[in-house]
């Protein structure tokens, strides 16, 4: 490590000594150096209302069994609909597609009459014109602090392509040229 870059490094360093506010804060701002893709997962309520929400924690787990997770906080309010069905889909969306994570990012509203969706299997609701989706089974939910890991074993999954929305520092952003 030169001078220069441990200078830089310890500049951002952050100590016991704050706050957990400040510490809070820091964190989410440093996890927030790693880009990620956003997606939007939807599922039924147990009431048979769609329910959906955006989430940029989606990741691989494993191919042979295909799996994927994501998680969700404790204190959302579709916690109870994602925690406890069997079904849900993941929409990974468009780099043109701000908008819907906006949408599926707030809270009330109707949010599945301002986007065209359809039911897909199981009656779960299915976005349209997405970069990709996968249509999964909750295999495990997995207790993580104050969220809750969803792992979920892919059915069917499509790909569209196109450029994905990507999620960086708090503000979306474009893929670099290539």
């Amino acid at each position: 490590m030169t001078a220069s870059s441990k200078s830089a490094a310890q500049a951002n360093t952050v100590s016991t000594e704050q706050s957990p506010a400040e510490r809070g804060r820091a964190l989410r701002d440093t996890l927030g150096q790693f880009a990620t893709g956003v997606t939007v997962i939807t599922t039924l309520d147990g009431n048979g209302q769609p329910v959906g929400m955006t989430v940029n924690s989606f990741n691989s787990v494993s191919l042979d069994p295909a799996l994927i997770l994501w998680s969700i906080d404790r204190g959302s309010m579709s916690y109870d609909a994602f925690t406890q069905s069997e079904h849900f889909v993941v929409h990974v969306l468009k780099g043109d597609q701000q908008h819907v994570s906006n949408l599926f990012a707030g809270r009330g509203a109707d949010k599945f009459g301002q986007v065209k969706w359809h039911s897909g299997p199981g009656n779960i609701p299915q976005l349209d014109d997405c970069a990709a989706l996968f249509h999964c089974r909750r295999a495990q939910n997995i207790e993580g602090g104050d969220h809750t890991i969803l792992l979920g074993e892919v059915l069917e999954f499509s790909a569209s392509g196109g450029e994905p929305l990507i999620f960086h520092r708090g503000r979306y952003r474009a893929l670099a040229g290539e």
